[in-house]
């Protein structure tokens, strides 16, 4: 028997319903939306799902993002078309099994014994012979053979003009057809296990029940009714976010205009959060330990929750999702990056925000605490070399960077942990934000010379850009703010002119003490931004561009190399000035002129030059924080996985046995001849034929043993 693809008719009037029903019941219509299921699940693959709107707009641009949400292509698992896809599905595959079932188990019961001798014929495998004995005992003799093999045998005895005729009608594998049932019902379980662990029962509440989705904010216990599924809800999928020491009952269901909140049957208490790391950094180890609170019976049950190591309690389960802060306490203080401005501390909880006043009193600022990690892991390998000058480039090396497995270990690593660092935004009165983070300990980058990482991004989608400032010797920012300020201040800037150019000149030239004071006096002055436009010909600019601006309007371009290098040299000597004279203000030790010292005055030079692009009045530095992290969790109920699970264990079973099972057919016609040779003994003359539904090797192999072993026959077999 051969399975039909065509589908059921049904005896109606009209025309329609015919054709429906034949559509909906065929196996082409079931393997269109089959493909069509793959198809909606490649795009849910590449596409992440439920993202929030900003981040799709930040990836694919305001058209897309539009045309992306109205097709339901970032929920692609709950739109209602895939939703209808898969109910289709599960009709139409449905009705193939219920039309070709009867069929093929009508087919498994019969041995089809009535086969014609002249039908023999026309098969493939077919083979003639002579055996010993009377029909009757030779039949019985096959069949005991056959039966001993694993075959399933029914003697049919005939009556002839010629005779008594026996037909021996054989058969195997008639698992192959249960394959194509239990693989056409594994995609039926699967599909309605699948439509019960989704969105359909929270939609059918809301469309039946007055649920909604909630799209406001605010605190969990004021949201109304109407935006909360009961306890006894049969199926849901949610998160739940539970900080250290706290509890947490009600789980939060993303929807594609809000949320819904899904009430459990019981509480989380989460008594501590174990985290581990390997040595780049990455987590290698979630752990939650937490007691569940039976809200009924009060009962206490300690679980421990690990990633793929869920707890379970009343048919929900409980997945270790990820981690978060759970509020923790962080101090910061209040850095000035302009001149004149003032330090001070403040304190607050991560999530939390605090107004700030500046100091003009004309703007008011939001500062909102973002994140606090206290492990951050970079690779610090140095690797400057670079394919430009083909000295520089190993052609080995730059292949076998680009083979080998992903962990590439031919370079070299050197991992350090540069410690807490704290991220916050600063909002202004329209709204807009701007994203820092700051490290808490200074970071030496390869050069020797500690500094402060201060990064800033306009936009979550861009990386941070970093101002680097040197720490001073009680591993701070004190002095580089007090620099800043005597950069500005006239008179601290010309003490240090003036005491650079008695260093720097030969006491017995004292003429050359007014040339190099003029120069270095300008020089330091077109760095600190107090030279006007009649100065160098712009808009008044401060730092190195400052001095770039005025090598390009005053010096001619032969001699601008050797004039830049010439106050560079000033600027580095200035102000090496410029730090001793602070630190004879605030009663430190003077400064060692050693490669050191200079490595550090040229990284000030750097920063100071930078730190007016800061687009921050003040940075916050972290000083000291108390975290707190809280566990992410994934609580489930899902009665459809054990549907699914049946449905797969049906899928693999189906698919074996309909492509390693081979269903054969053996019949053997029996009757009486009269052997002329030598002996007068009683013979019967056979005629066997083989079918089987798939034409292989093994099928050639298993009809020559059979033929040998039960007729014996050594003609060459008939072609087909």
């Amino acid at each position: 028997m051969s399975v039909s693809t065509e589908g059921m008719h049904v005896q109606s009037r009209s025309t329609a319903v015919r054709a429906g029903v034949e559509l909906l019941s065929s196996m082409r219509f079931s393997i269109s939306l089959l493909t069509l299921i793959c198809i909606a699940s490649v795009i849910g693959t590449i596409l992440k799902q439920n993202e929030p709107l900003g981040n799709t707009i930040n990836q694919f641009g305001p058209f897309w993002a539009d045309v992306f949400t109205a097709a339901r292509l970032t929920t692609v698992y709950s739109a209602w078309w895939f939703l209808l896809i898969l109910a289709f599905l599960v009709t139409s595959t449905s009705l193939c099994v219920v039309r070709n079932t009867p069929k093929i188990m009508a087919d498994l019961k019969t041995y089809k014994e009535g086969m014609r001798e002249q039908s023999l014929k026309a098969f493939g495998m077919r083979a003639e012979g002579v055996v010993a004995g009377e029909p009757e005992n030779v039949a019985q003799r096959l069949g005991s053979a056959l039966v001993g093999a694993g075959w399933k045998v029914k003697l049919q005895r005939r009556e002839q003009s010629s005779g008594v005729g026996w037909m021996i009608a054989a058969k195997a594998g008639a698992v192959n057809k249960l394959g194509y049932i239990a693989a056409h019902s594994a995609i039926v379980l699967i599909c309605i296990g699948g439509l019960l662990d989704g969105d359909l029962m929270v939609r059918a509440q809301m469309l039946f029940n007055g649920k909604t989705a909630y799209a406001g904010g605010g605190m969990i216990a004021d949201v109304a009714p109407a935006h909360r599924l009961s306890a006894s809800n049969p199926t849901f999928r949610g998160n739940l976010l539970v900080a250290e020491g706290s509890r947490a009952s009600v789980a939060i269901l993303n929807q594609a205009d809000g949320i819904m909140l899904q009430e459990l049957p019981f509480s989380i208490e989460l008594k501590k959060f174990v985290v581990e790391h390997y040595s780049t950094g990455m987590p290698k180890l979630f752990a939650s330990d937490i007691i569940i609170h039976d809200l009924t019976t009060g009962a206490q049950i300690p679980q421990r929750v690990e990633v793929n190591h869920p707890a379970s309690y009343q048919g929900v389960e409980i997945y270790q999702s990820s981690f978060d802060d759970g509020g923790s306490t962080v101090k910061l203080q209040a850095m000035p990056m302009t001149v004149g401005g003032k330090t001070f501390g403040i304190e607050g909880v991560i999530g939390g925000s605090a107004e700030l006043a500046r100091q003009d009193q004309a703007e008011k600022l939001t500062l909102e605490y973002t994140g606090l990690r206290t492990i951050n892991v970079e690779n610090f390998a140095g690797n400057n070399r670079s394919g430009a000058d083909v000295r520089k480039v190993d052609i080995q090396e730059s292949i076998e960077s680009r083979l080998g497995a992903a962990n590439k270990t031919n370079k070299a690593k050197e991992l350090r942990n540069v410690g807490p660092s704290v991220s916050y935004k600063l909002r202004d009165a329209a709204g807009q934000a701007r994203e820092f983070n700051t490290y808490m300990l200074p970071v030496d980058t390869g050069d020797g010379v500690p500094v402060f990482l201060l990064g800033a991004r306009d936009s979550p989608a861009d990386g941070f850009r970093y101002l680097r400032i040197p720490a001073d010797d009680e591993g701070g920012l004190n002095t580089f703010v007090r620099l800043r300020a005597a950069l500005a201040d006239t008179a601290q800037r010309e003490e240090a002119v003036r005491r650079y150019a008695i260093r720097a000149t030969d006491p017995k030239k004292p003429e050359l003490v007014q040339q190099l004071t003029s120069s270095a006096s300008r020089a330091l002055s077109l760095f600190a931004g107090t030279l006007g436009t009649e100065e160098v010909g712009k808009p008044k600019t401060s730092g190195l561009q400052a001095v770039s601006d005025f090598l390009e309007n005053r010096v001619p371009e032969a001699e601008r190399a050797r004039a830049g290098e010439v106050l560079v040299r000033l600027l580095n000597g200035v102000l090496f000035e410029l730090m001793q004279l602070d630190r004879e203000h605030t009663g430190q030790k003077p400064l060692v002129a050693d490669d050191h010292m200079l490595a550090m005055v040229a990284q000030t030079i750097l920063a100071l030059s930078d730190a007016p692009f800061y687009p921050a009045p003040m940075v916050f530095m972290l000083k000291d924080f108390t975290q707190v992290q809280a566990s992410v969790f994934q609580v489930t109920r899902s009665p459809g996985h054990y549907l699914v699970y049946l449905g797969c264990a049906f899928l693999i079973l189906g698919v074996f046995a309909m492509l390693y099972v081979r269903e054969r057919r053996l019949w053997i016609w029996l009757t009486s001849t009269s052997d002329s040779g030598v002996t007068t003994a009683p013979a019967t003359q056979a005629m066997m034929a083989l079918s089987t539904n798939r034409k292989t090797m093994d099928s050639d192999r298993e009809f020559e043993h059979l033929k040998s072993k039960l007729i014996g026959d050594t003609s060459p077999r008939s072609p087909a």
